[in-house]
This record gives structure tokens, C-alpha cells and sequence, in this order.
């Protein structure tokens, strides 16, 4: 089997992509005198930089060197999501006569499947093309950006002088050179979406978020699908409970979970199946076969080739060097995104880029440590997380540490969908430090808990809150009801209760 990087399916939904985010016939425009400021990378950072910046009145260059929308539209957050809707309607119909619902199962049609996450990445490239950026005033450059000093970039030729530059190149996978890796067809997501065949035996090895999401997926929509990490548990940077969640749903699923277990090689089965089968050589001796092998072991910041020695940047292992305000060590040249964060996710390279404009262009002092950045793995059960984790938790004893079951809540048990949970980590004052929700929809109710925690309200201000019902977001305000009740010391039920005698 081919790498499916090697053979892109050119339809018609792939050329009005390219057509937007790449466009054969573009030519780099002559350059301005001097820019307010260059933007080296197109995807979410920059791209969120880049318009703001000219929305603000500043002259902008933007420099992309593949195509623009980065890995969120291309490769990452919007693919992902469209065959994930694609595998949940999969499941559910399987489960349809549960609910009463007479439905017959068929199977699927993957490439159909495919085609279809293709047309709706085409739509939402609008977004993020040329085009858009060129009506908003944006100079749009496709080619490699060197530094050539410390404040003038290089793009095949063309100098671009600048006041204030912002560096957003993103992050790429990690490919570990694993022995027989160039001879099996291995995979990482930025080729994953070129697929058009289902595999029948998908192995993945990585049982992070990219790792667990497509699995689960691919197990949905028919491949048999084994997933190796050298960790313990799913999802190990979780919370232990979502992770037993999580593993009972791949089990429900037939998913085979290898874990404690690292690969040492690839080779070419020996006997039986397909001429195209290889196999995944465990550090036990075991064997895995597959057809196709996902590799989501990490990713890396893209800071190489860029000339940072000319412009007098610093960057390390982590990505570029940046100050609590996203500035390098070039006073004039700033870093947002994936290439200069742990946050490695299109909401925090969007707030990032957003603290960029106002601290290059406006002299602004904002902090990007002082923001309050969620996440979630869109999984089933979903699993999403803000703030201080359950290892910080059991170091304070100043923290309760409140939770409320899905089982307990009316809409999920109407839905027949009470796996998972909501749980936060408070003061005793109600001040919210932290919250995990796992289950149907947690990456929208992860954002009621962090609202609460980034205004202030707090658990106080969810209790006092009128939420629909039935909802699953009531749960939420249960949980402001469940810390009120926490103040009700002994004393003061006692005051209470003497009061209402009274009163009788």
C-alpha cells in the first residue's frame, strides 16, 4: 500500500479547496515600503493576526509557505470533526432499536464518507482564503520566509520590511524513526484525510486526542482498529476517571487498547492475508498486523529554516522564546500559536494572536499566562478540562472537590447517554480553579464553567443561575446548588432551624 499522501483524490471539492487556500495562478504582490507587520505563517495564529491587524488600519503582509487555513482547516480540526459526525451517525444507528427505532444497519460507505468531508473543508476554506485576505487588505505571499535581518523577511526574493513581525508557523507531527517505518504505510493526520479506502485492521499508535478520536472512529465506521501507547491509561494527560470512561466505551466498541506497550519495528507480515498487510512488532514480541498505521505520538513546533539567528530570535526544544507578552528575543518580533505555546489548540492560538495585535501594534501589556484556556477531546464520551487538574487538587487542602454524575441527570437518562460526568475544583468561597466534564456535549458545557471561572462568578454565580430544563447544562447549576450546601455548617443549620421555629 502507498503512502495515500503520494495519491490525492483530485476531485472537484479538493480543486476549489486549493483554489482558495492555494491558488495555482497566484502571483506574490510587489512588496510595500515597510509593513506595521508580517505575519509569517497562515494558519489560525496568523491568520486571526494578520485580519485583525489590517481591520485595525495597519499595513500587512502575510507569508504562508503551503497553503493557508494551516492544520486546523487542512489536516486537523475541521476534517476530523466531519468524519467524526460521520462515524456518530454510524453508532447510533447500530443503536437505533434501543430507542424504538425500527433501522436497518448497512454499513458504510467510506468514501462517500471522504468525499464529503472534502466538500465541507472546500466550503469553510472561504474563511481562510486568499481571496478574503486580499479583500481585507492583506498582502498574501505564498513562499518561504527567511529572516534576513532583524527586521526584514525574505520570500523567494522579495524583501519585506517590517516595524513589527509575528512568527505563527505552527506545529507539525512527530514521525520517530522507528525501524521499517519507510516501508509500511504509516501515516500521520496531516496525510490520514488523502484516504479514500477504509482499512480493514487500522493500527494507531498514540492514545493522545488525535490518537483516540480517529480510532474511535474508524472502529465506528467498520476497520478493526488496535490502539499501543506507552502509558498506562487512554488519555493519559486526564484525569484517571475519564479515562476509565473512555476505555469502557472502546471496549463497548472492540476496540483492542495495547498499553504499557512501545513498537520497536515494522515489517511485512510473513504468512497469510493480504500482500499489503504489515505488522507492528511490540516490545513484548508480539505482533499487530494492519493495513494502515496512524502514527499520533506528538507533534512539534516548525521553527527550522526560518533565518532566526538573522533576526535574533531564540527559540528551544519547546518552540520560540517568548516573554508573558508573546514577545521574542527581538523586541520587534512576536510568536502566537502552536510554534510558541503548550496550548496547542485553534481557540488558543485565536486568543494568542489576539494578544499579539494589541501588544505589537498598541503598545499593549496584555499576558498570555493570564488566560483561562479550556480543552476537549471529541471523543464518545467527550472529554474536556479548564484549569488546575485533580494532581493539583490533592495537593491543596484548601479545595473541594465536587461532582455530579450523568447518571443522575433526567435528559441524559432520557437519551440513554449517563456515562460520564461533571466535576470542579473550588474554594470554600466558591472561587471555580478548575472543572473536568466528561460525557455527551462536554466541550459546550466545559465553556458554562469556564465563563464562571473567567468572570468571576464563580460556583455562587451558577447556583444562582436559572438554566433550562431538561438539559444536561442544568447539571451545572446542580453544582452551584451542591457548593451552597457546603455552607451550611452545623452552627448555622442549628441558627436555622431555631429561626423557623420561631417563625411556626
Amino acid at each position: 500500500m502507498t503512502d495515500p499522501s503520494s495519491s490525492p483524490p483530485h476531485d472537484d471539492h479538493d480543486r476549489r479547496l486549493t483554489e482558495r487556500v492555494r491558488p495555482p495562478d497566484w502571483r506574490n504582490p510587489v512588496p510595500s515600503e515597510r509593513y506595521n507587520l508580517v505575519v509569517i505563517g497562515g494558519g489560525t495564529a496568523g491568520l486571526v493576526a494578520a485580519m485583525g491587524a489590517a481591520g485595525l488600519g495597519a499595513r500587512v503582509a502575510l507569508v504562508e509557505r503551503e497553503r493557508l487555513g494551516g492544520d486546523c482547516l487542512n489536516t486537523g480540526c475541521v476534517p476530523s470533526k466531519a468524519l467524526l459526525a460521520s462515524a456518530h451517525l454510524a453508532h447510533e444507528v447500530r443503536r437505533a432499536r434501543t430507542h424504538g427505532v425500527q433501522a436497518a444497519f448497512d454499513g458504510v460507505d467510506f468514501a462517500a464518507a471522504m468525499a464529503r468531508m472534502r466538500r465541507l473543508r472546500a466550503g469553510i476554506a472561504l474563511h481562510d482564503s486568499a481571496g478574503r485576505l486580499q479583500e481585507a487588505g492583506v498582502d498574501v505571499f505564498f513562499g518561504d520566509a527567511v529572516f534576513h535581518d532583524r527586521d526584514v523577511v525574505d520570500v523567494d526574493g522579495a524583501r519585506l520590511r517590517f516595524a513589527r513581525a509575528c512568527i505563527a508557523t505552527g506545529a507539525e507531527a512527530v514521525r520517530p524513526p522507528i525501524p521499517g517505518i519507510d516501508e509500511a504505510p504509516v501515516v500521520t493526520h496531516e496525510q490520514f484525510f488523502e484516504c479514500t479506502t477504509l482499512p480493514e485492521r487500522f493500527l494507531v499508535i498514540g492514545a493522545g486526542p488525535i490518537g483516540c478520536e480517529l480510532g474511535q472512529a474508524l472502529a465506528r465506521l467498520g476497520s478493526r482498529v488496535t490502539v499501543v501507547d506507552q502509558a498506562d491509561r487512554l488519555l493519559p494527560a486526564e484525569e484517571p476517571e475519564a479515562s476509565a470512561a473512555l476505555s469502557a466505551s472502546f471496549t463497548a466498541d472492540g476496540i483492542d487498547v495495547r498499553l504499557g506497550q512501545t513498537v520497536t519495528a515494522f515489517r511485512r507480515a510473513s504468512t497469510g492475508g493480504s500482500a499489503d498487510t504489515f505488522e507492528a512488532v511490540l516490545e513484548d514480541g508480539s505482533a499487530v498486523p494492519f493495513e494502515l498505521c496512524l502514527l499520533a505520538v506528538g507533534r512539534r513546533p516548525r521553527t527550522e529554516g526560518l533565518g532566526l539567528e538573522a533576526a535574533g530570535v531564540e527559540a528551544g526544544p519547546d518552540g520560540i522564546i517568548v516573554d508573558p507578552q508573546l514577545c521574542t528575543t527581538n523586541r520587534h518580533i512576536f510568536a502566537a500559536g502552536d510554534c510558541a505555546s503548550r496550548y496547542r489548540f485553534t481557540h488558543a492560538a485565536d486568543a494568542l494572536a489576539r494578544i499579539v495585535i494589541q501588544n505589537a501594534l498598541f503598545l499593549g501589556r496584555k499576558r498570555h499566562d493570564a488566560l483561562t484556556i479550556p480543552w476537549a477531546t471529541f471523543t464518545d464520551p467527550e472529554v474536556a478540562h479548564v484549569g488546575i487538574t485533580w494532581r493539583e487538587a490533592a495537593e491543596r487542602d484548601d479545595v473541594l472537590d465536587l461532582s455530579r454524575p450523568f447518571d443522575a441527570c433526567d435528559r441524559a437518562i432520557c437519551e440513554g447517554r449517563t456515562d460520564g460526568y461533571l466535576r470542579a475544583f473550588c474554594t470554600r468561597d466558591g472561587t471555580i480553579l478548575g472543572a473536568t466534564v466528561v460525557g455527551d456535549r462536554a466541550g459546550d458545557l466545559i465553556a458554562l464553567l469556564t465563563l464562571a471561572m473567567t468572570s468571576g462568578a464563580g460556583m455562587r454565580g451558577l447556583s444562582a443561575s436559572v438554566f433550562p430544563y431538561p438539559t444536561r447544562a442544568l447539571e451545572v447549576h446542580r453544582l452551584g446548588d451542591d457548593w451552597s450546601r457546603t455552607r451550611l455548617s452545623e452552627p448555622v443549620a442549628r441558627a436555622l432551624d431555631h429561626f423557623l421555629r420561631w417563625r411556626r
